[in-house]
């Protein structure tokens, strides 16, 4: 049975993200203006364009619906446009993936372990890492 976003929303997540794993609080970098650098509208664009191809990669091998959208595996430039453009949350199969257009990370909540496998290389094609906070 598939589960509500709700019910997802409560389940333990990871971050497909730009930096391999979470800063510190006490990091001696400088997180803050890195970020920034990163979400200047036209890296933010090629941030995006990695996860929309994260996305459409895992489409190939699992179903995707939008917001609980009774659609399964709308067209990928459906997909890649929701990712790209606005809030939006993917179901595949009994696993959450949030996206949000002014991030730099996608949250996948309750992913079982072929998803976190086919997750880690798909993002590492794309320069791109996942881990639990």
């Amino acid at each position: 049975m598939k589960r509500s976003i709700e019910e997802l929303l409560e389940k333990p997540y990871w971050i497909l993200d730009v930096l391999p794993e979470q800063v510190k609080r006490d990091s001696s970098g400088q997180f803050f203006a890195v970020e920034r650098y990163f979400l200047e509208p036209s890296r933010l664009a090629a941030v995006k364009e990695s996860h929309a191809r994260t996305i459409l990669k895992l489409n190939c091998y699992r179903s995707l619906s939008l917001d609980e959208g009774d659609e399964t595996n709308p067209p990928p430039e459906e997909i890649a446009e929701a990712v790209r453009t606005r809030h939006v949350c993917l179901l595949t199969e009994d696993a959450l993936i949030v996206s949000d257009p002014d991030e730099l990370y996608l949250t996948v909540y309750d992913p079982d372990e072929p998803l976190l496998g086919l997750l880690r290389a798909l993002a590492a094609g794309e320069g791109l890492y996942l881990w639990k906070p």
